[in-house]
């Protein structure tokens, strides 16, 4: 095990750990030169290539974006890749479940509007996110605690060959990416993602806000493996998916599942 360092770069301290994935650990952390609390994440260096860097030099390229994490810093500390983001605050999986398990309609409602401008702009820039959920939405701070950010772009890939001008080639027999209760039933099948498979993991997460729970997920949302959550979701009708919530949302998961991989 690696000894995490108590300082990057001699000026972010680091503090408690706020989440982690598959490749790096989050941690808060305290610039001592002005006084200010950042985000920072900690991948271990190893022989294949970071997800972290490459999670900075598309950050860089999103900059500017509304809702699109600040960076501060990338660079090596000891052992690791470190990155520093600006802080942000609460997931919308923190605030779903102290909300007892409901948003409603109309918070519904603006989150959908500002994810859907939000990958809007993502996929402008070439770019198909691969891991829209909960977990990955966080609100900012301050005079932007309104304001929805999307977060972790370790798993984002091109969808567009700028040089070319021509889509990515589409494959198949590709593995699971992303987070199998809110992936599309596509990637869930190993097709190469496209920007529909954002949009559908979009729905699904909007669904689940307003109903509390999806048709494959236990009460207590058990860690179901990703076959047997495909199973559920491709049996599963739209009137099962959409049961007691406005039409809108069952118009619009057909409409995603219906798009075509352009």
């Amino acid at each position: 095990m690696n000894k995490v360092p108590v300082r990057v770069d001699g000026r972010f301290r680091l503090g408690d750990v706020l989440g982690s994935g598959s490749y790096a650990v989050v941690y808060s952390a305290w610039n001592i030169i002005n006084d200010d609390r950042v985000a920072l994440k900690l991948e271990t260096i190893v022989n294949h290539p970071s997800s972290v860097e490459r999670e900075y030099h598309i950050l860089k390229q999103l900059e500017g974006g509304i809702g699109i994490p600040h960076t501060l810093w990338f660079g090596r500390e000891s052992v690791y890749h470190a990155l520093v983001l600006e802080l942000l605050g609460p997931s919308l999986h923190q605030l779903f479940l102290t909300n007892d398990r409901k948003f409603s309609l109309l918070h519904v409602v603006n989150i959908g509007d500002q994810l859907l401008s939000r990958l809007e702009y993502i996929h402008s820039h070439n770019y198909v996110h691969g891991n829209i959920k909960p977990q990955n939405i966080l609100m900012g701070l301050g005079n932007l605690r309104h304001t929805a950010f999307i977060i972790d772009f370790g798993i984002t890939k091109t969808y567009w060959n700028a040089t070319t001008g021509d889509h990515v080639p589409f494959r198949h027999g590709r593995s699971l990416s992303g987070t199998p209760a809110f992936a599309s039933i596509d990637n869930h099948l190993g097709v190469e993602p496209g920007r529909r498979d954002d949009l559908e993991s979009l729905t699904y997460m909007l669904i689940y806000f307003l109903c509390g729970s999806l048709p494959w997920l236990t009460s207590d949302d058990e860690k179901l493996s990703g076959s047997t959550i495909l199973e559920w979701k491709a049996c599963a009708t739209i009137a099962d998916i959409c049961q007691d919530i406005p039409v809108e949302f069952a118009t619009i998961l057909i409409y995603t599942r219906c798009l075509t991989r352009m």
